[in-house]
């Protein structure tokens, strides 16, 4: 599935891998679980155990792209690089009316 797909689907859980002072600063999307980068490791059965797609996002996709490396090593199996929050908030906003 791709990641459009996954969100039109609505079966999902996002993660916010930023620093919550960047939340504070920059914004949030709604309903997403922070857990900064650095937390990644020692929260990795929390995240594992989620079961559906996982969407991974921060400032520009990179933070999130190195947590989805990292976790798809441990064994997540869904796992989707959102990218940056404001470009993912317009894609979940613009497929909202889809499911």
């Amino acid at each position: 599935m791709s990641l459009i797909e996954v969100i039109q689907s609505g079966n999902y859980e996002l993660i916010d891998v930023r620093e919550p002072m960047e939340l504070e600063m920059d914004g949030n999307i709604d309903g997403a679980k922070n857990i900064p980068l650095g937390e990644v490791e020692d929260r990795k059965e929390e995240i594992l155990s989620i079961e559906k797609p996982v969407i991974l996002f921060c400032r520009s996709g990179n933070r999130s792209g190195k947590a989805l490396e990292y976790l798809t090593g441990q064994g997540l199996n869904d796992g989707y690089n959102g990218g940056g929050w404001a470009e993912l908030k317009a894609v979940l906003e613009a497929n909202q009316g889809t499911f």
